[in-house]
């Protein structure tokens, strides 16, 4: 546990995070699912589009990859969208989930 003297520096965190860029990779996430929620019809009224209900909003070019909203959007199930081959630091090498590949 490693702030178990001291609180944890929440403000520090976020600045790192705007240095590595997840901060605007985040808002970009976060806006275009906030589009698609706009655009698609909400019948239960919960402020979530019915379509995008327990599934992922997936860039067609992913951020990693320079993508953004402007490239497209698209819904997939959550095991699509998050099983793709990353290096040891995270970044993602291929855009090729290993279930496409095995096809």
């Amino acid at each position: 546990m490693p702030y178990v003297n001291k609180p944890r520096p929440y403000k520090k965190e976020y600045e790192q995070q705007k240095t590595r860029g997840e901060h605007d990779n985040r808002m970009e996430r976060q806006r275009g699912r906030r589009k698609l929620d706009k655009e698609m019809p909400d019948g239960n009224g919960n402020g979530k589009a019915d379509a995008r209900e327990g599934k992922d909003v997936a860039h067609v070019k992913a951020l990693d990859k320079g993508g953004s909203n402007k490239n497209g959007l698209r819904i997939q199930s959550v095991a699509k969208n998050r099983s793709f081959k990353r290096d040891s630091k995270g970044n993602l090498v291929s855009e090729v989930s290993k279930k496409e590949r095995s096809k």
